[in-house]
């Protein structure tokens, strides 16, 4: 088991991480066609996608015409609907052809209500109500609850996750982590990195715990993520997400990466598009996913086009195939991607460097900060607003000449700034020392 102060893969620290909903990806909702956006996805900055569910749905009490992605049947093996095991391999050669690695999604907590353990399995493999049938986890009415007090569940799950490693995944994100003991992840992560030491695991929570021993690479950042909704809605100003910055330092151990976002399928399909929830925000907002320390910034399917649409859970609900073409939203996640990239200062866990503030005259509004580390600085002067602001704040040590992160043109920073910025606009200058 790693330590507390774990080390990540190396691909990880700079890594742009890509939720793909291959039902709604392609007009075609497959597997195979999903692979045919590979290319453009890695042509974009994307170092690693993380397949939602792509086992067989049950049919017990499904919800829509195609049911919960999270309502699984078969843990080893792929829904039809979206292809074959051969269309799987396919995926993960060509995304590892690419140098992109693959995440799959992992509900570790519940079953389908027809899943082939219900049939296969002894009674105590599930949690049974009053009546002996499988429990219902909260009122998630057509999963049934595993039964964690049984040792062979763990051995189960541990089976079914290593049947994919040993396909080539490089991970699991792992849903509703915290559902289920932390002792079955500290043992899945020991057996599973015996298998496959670079193992990546991103824990769909925000528990302490999780990075115990080392098991969790990352975990949700869903406070940050509420906190951006709220700014973008003026339900608040920039003070609450300051102090959660200053809070979080000492929540985890150093390493802990926070997985970072405007959008992801729940959000989208429960509370809408980051369009329609951060109106005008949506941009600036995005930008700060790949400026947070510790920071693991996330694309869900359809942001990298601006495609502005609720998808539907349980139906298909593909995007157009017009719509599906570069555009300036892709170009600036390209610039981003890039960005993290090629910034030490930005990189995610131990190895990127803190935020500094540096003071200003307008900090309700205005975020104006440093980050270094690797002979590296990123200053980064953010209008978190709906309001024109004259910018007054003296830089110290800081001023200097730099690049335009956003134009690859020469920018100074003087000693002293004093500048008009636009409601929700932003500057990113970096420098190598």
């Amino acid at each position: 088991m790693k330590s507390d102060t774990m080390q990540h893969p190396a691909w990880a620290y700079d890594a742009v991480l890509y939720e793909m909903n291959v039902r709604q990806l392609t007009p075609e909702g497959t597997l195979k066609a999903a692979a045919g956006k590979l290319e453009f996805l890695h042509g974009m900055g994307v170092d690693a996608v993380w397949l939602m569910p792509i086992h067989p749905i049950g049919e017990a009490g499904r919800k829509g015409a195609l049911g919960s992605y999270y309502s699984i049947r078969d843990y080893c093996a792929v829904n039809p609907e979206l292809g074959t095991l051969r269309d799987f391999d396919a995926f993960v050669r060509k995304a590892h052809e690419l140098g992109m690695k693959v995440l799959l999604d992992w509900v570790a907590n519940h079953t389908a209500r027809d899943a082939r353990w219900i049939d296969e399995k002894p009674a105590d493999w599930y949690e049974r109500d009053a009546d002996g049938a499988p429990a219902v986890p909260w009122d998630w009415t057509d999963t049934a609850k595993l039964n964690y007090a049984n040792p062979d569940v763990w051995s189960g799950q541990i089976d079914s996750m290593r049947f994919w490693v040993e396909r080539g995944v490089d991970g699991f994100r792992c849903d509703m982590a915290m559902l289920v003991p932390i002792e079955f992840w500290h043992r899945a992560a020991r057996e599973l990195r015996r298998a496959k030491p670079d193992l990546f695991l991103l824990a769909e929570a925000a528990e302490r715990n999780l990075f115990d021993g080392g098991t969790f690479d990352a975990c949700y950042g869903w406070e940050v993520h509420h906190l951006m909704n709220d700014i973008a809605r003026q339900q608040c100003r920039l003070h609450p997400l300051r102090d959660w910055l200053y809070a979080d330092r000492d929540r985890y151990p150093r390493s802990a990466v926070r997985l970072m976002f405007t959008s992801n399928h729940d959000e989208n399909s429960w509370s809408g598009s980051e369009q329609s929830r951060m109106g005008a925000a949506a941009e600036i907002m995005s930008v700060l996913t790949f400026l947070w320390p510790q920071g693991l910034p996330l694309i869900y399917t359809g942001q990298e086009v601006g495609y502005d649409h609720r998808f539907e859970f349980f139906d298909r609900d593909p995007i157009p195939a017009g719509l599906y073409r570069e555009n300036e939203t892709t170009r600036r996640y390209r610039r981003l991607a890039a960005l993290k990239r090629e910034n030490p200062a930005l990189r995610s866990g131990e190895r990127g460097g803190e935020v500094i503030e540096i003071r200003n005259n307008a900090e309700d509004c205005l975020f104006s900060w440093v980050r270094e580390a690797g002979g590296n600085r990123v200053v980064a002067l953010l209008n978190l607003s709906p309001y024109a602001i004259f910018a007054d704040f003296d830089t110290g040590i800081y001023a200097g000449e730099y690049t335009d992160a956003l134009t690859g043109e020469p920018a100074g920073l003087p000693s002293h700034v004093a500048c008009d910025m636009a409601p929700w606009s932003y500057r990113i200058l970096t420098r190598n020392l």
